[in-house]
This record gives structure tokens, sequence and C-alpha cells, in this order.
């Protein structure tokens, strides 16, 4: 839950504030959850509630990088690719720069897809908009990504 919280923040602290929050929010209003869903799908879904109501309210927050997370990521999925973990950082170094330099609501969108699973739907309940303009955030954020990756200015 915390990973989910520090990744729409991009600050540690404000993701313990939002996860705390959201728990304190879950046992308050225990008798809200029906069971139609797993606990932690509601639990989760609290968190990155709590974490844009957030990051709506602090625009002036201060940004930290997602490496540690990136890097976990990176370990327990690329164990066996036989890229070398030096050029295995190097390239998530990048991608995590990537990421961290689109604009908030392409950043969010790429989290919740990509990270969260989360299907077009969802995201589109999550944030407040409709299927179709999700659809074309998400499509724009990746692309935009696929593009700062490919540039050489951005690589150096």
């Amino acid at each position: 839950m915390y990973n989910v919280a520090f990744r729409i923040l991009n600050d540690s602290f404000e993701a313990e504030d939002a996860m705390q929050e959201a728990f304190l929010n879950c046992f308050t209003k225990m008798e809200s959850y029906k069971g139609e869903v797993a606990f932690g799908a509601w639990l989760k879904k609290i968190v990155i509630n709590k974490s844009l109501t957030n990051l709506k309210k602090n625009e002036s927050r201060k940004t930290t990088g997602i490496e540690s997370v990136a890097y976990k990521l990176a370990d327990e999925e690329e164990k066996d690719l036989g890229i070398g973990s030096d050029e295995k950082n190097e390239k998530v170094k990048l991608i995590i720069d990537a990421i961290q330099s689109l604009k908030e609501n392409y950043r969010i969108i790429l989290n919740l897809s990509l990270f969260e699973g989360y299907d077009n739907e969802e995201i589109a309940e999550i944030m407040g908009i409709s299927d179709e303009n999700c659809r074309t955030t998400l499509s724009r954020a990746k692309s935009k990504l696929r593009s700062m990756l490919s540039s050489p200015s951005f690589a150096n």
C-alpha cells in the first residue's frame, strides 16, 4: 500500500501520511465494506483515492525519486534476462527519470496502469474521468514516454 501511495505522491512522508489516513478511513468505515471485492483491493482503492486527494491538496510538494521501488521491481522481474546489473540499473534509472518528468496526469495514469494493473474502466473511475478520456490520456502518456526514451537528448 505504501508503494501505491508513493508512486502517486512521489514523496515518502506524504505517502506515509496518505497510507495512515487511508487505514484510518478503512477502519472507521468498515461497515461500508460489502465483500463484493477482496478486502485488499478495497483497501488499495482507498489508498489510491486518499493519495490522489492529497496530491491535489499539496500543489507545492517536493518531488523525490522512486528509484528504490523501480530497482526492486527490476531485480524481481529481470533476474534471468542476462542483463548485467550495471546496465540494468542504468536502464531503470533512465525509465524512472522519463516517467518522473512526465506531466502529473500522465505519470499517475501510467502508474495505475503499468504498476498497479488497473484496467481503463477502473482508472477512469479512480481519476473521475470518462473511459474515452482515460484511453486517450493513457495512449498519449505511453506515446510520450516512448518518444522520450527514444530521444538521444534524453539519454545524455
